[in-house]
């Protein structure tokens, strides 16, 4: 090959390279936009509101207060002349952190013990395509309808009450009225809705366990039992993970769930970070505060979440 056939060939590569490279930003070029549109300026935005003072309105009424909306939040107050002492005194964000962390650290294990429950039990048996349907068609339906239904059903009177005192305990209560019950009747209705999802996920990942792997163990003389914990439950490690990330961000997300069915209430007992901003932005009116929660909900997740990828790169390197 001639020096100038070198240079055309690589002349036609080099257009081929450009033409695949546009034609792959053509098809980023939408989800990104949405994300652009839809995520990345309002969280922008809600960084810079977080330092500003605005109550609605004319957006000529924001006041720059700079980390007044985060002291506020914190209580900060000097008490030296060395440093500050950071003081979190705000009983209503306590309480709702201390809420989301509860509502959280039970709903995630529950979740991910209860899908991985359907998908062993659905993984092969007659007629599985339709269990699965029935299992996954919560997480699909109405969370309005589905919460009105579970408001029913926790009543005093209602059906799950007649159930437990079939079993001979009296208990008369309504799930979403009692400061005791009304935070487990949310994450019932979450684990509820949530495992038929997360159980597709683990279905997938059972697809992918080395029949192999199997087979050699029952060579060996292992058991059922022996089998799940020893093959099928470490090869099943990266969906785990995968499901307690985003259970995790999607319960320090929660909002609808508790807006419907308890309102926060009863008094503050199923207050949580979401509703607590929803409350600052649109009941009292601080946009600025709302947005400072915001921001620290943001960093919440962001900790809890890198605590988790370096725990399972340091599980996976032992």
């Amino acid at each position: 090959m001639s020096l100038g056939e070198a240079k055309r060939a690589r002349a036609r590569m080099s257009r081929t390279e450009r033409k695949n490279t546009l034609v792959a930003y053509s098809f980023l070029a939408p989800n990104f936009l949405g994300f652009a549109v839809f995520t990345l300026v309002p969280v922008i935005c809600a960084i810079a509101l977080s330092f500003f003072e605005w109550n609605g309105g004319d957006i000529s009424r924001l006041k720059f207060v700079g980390f007044e909306n985060y002291a506020t939040i914190f209580n900060v107050k000097k008490v030296s002349q060395n440093g500050l002492a950071y003081l979190f005194n705000r009983v209503d964000l306590g309480i709702a952190l201390k809420n989301t962390v509860f509502y959280t650290v039970i709903t995630v294990p529950l979740t991910i013990v209860c899908s991985l429950a359907l998908a062993l039990l659905l993984n092969k048996i007659k007629g599985a395509v339709a269990y699965r349907t029935i299992f996954f068609f919560p997480y699909v339906a109405s969370m309005v309808a589905i919460c009105v239904c579970w408001s029913f059903m926790l009543m005093k009177d209602g059906p799950v009450n007649q159930l437990i005192q079939a079993f001979g305990i009296p208990f008369n209560k309504s799930w979403t009225a009692d400061s005791t019950m009304a935070m487990w009747s949310i994450i019932l209705v979450s684990v509820w809705r949530n495992m038929g999802y997360y159980m597709v996920i683990y279905l997938a990942a059972l697809q992918g366990v080395p029949r192999e792997l199997l087979e050699a163990a029952t060579v060996d003389g292992a058991g059922k039992w022996k089998q799940f914990t020893s093959v099928t439950l470490p090869q099943l490690r990266p969906t785990t993970f995968f499901v307690s990330v985003m259970m995790i961000i999607s319960c320090f997300k929660i909002y609808d769930v508790v807006a419907i069915m308890t309102d926060g209430g009863p008094g503050r007992s199923t207050k949580m970070l979401v509703t607590y901003i929803y409350d600052e932005a649109f009941v009292k009116v601080r946009y600025g505060q709302a947005s400072a929660i915001s921001m620290i909900l943001l960093v919440i997740v962001l900790a809890v979440t890198l605590i988790q990828f370096r725990s399972e790169k340091r599980f996976s390197n032992d």
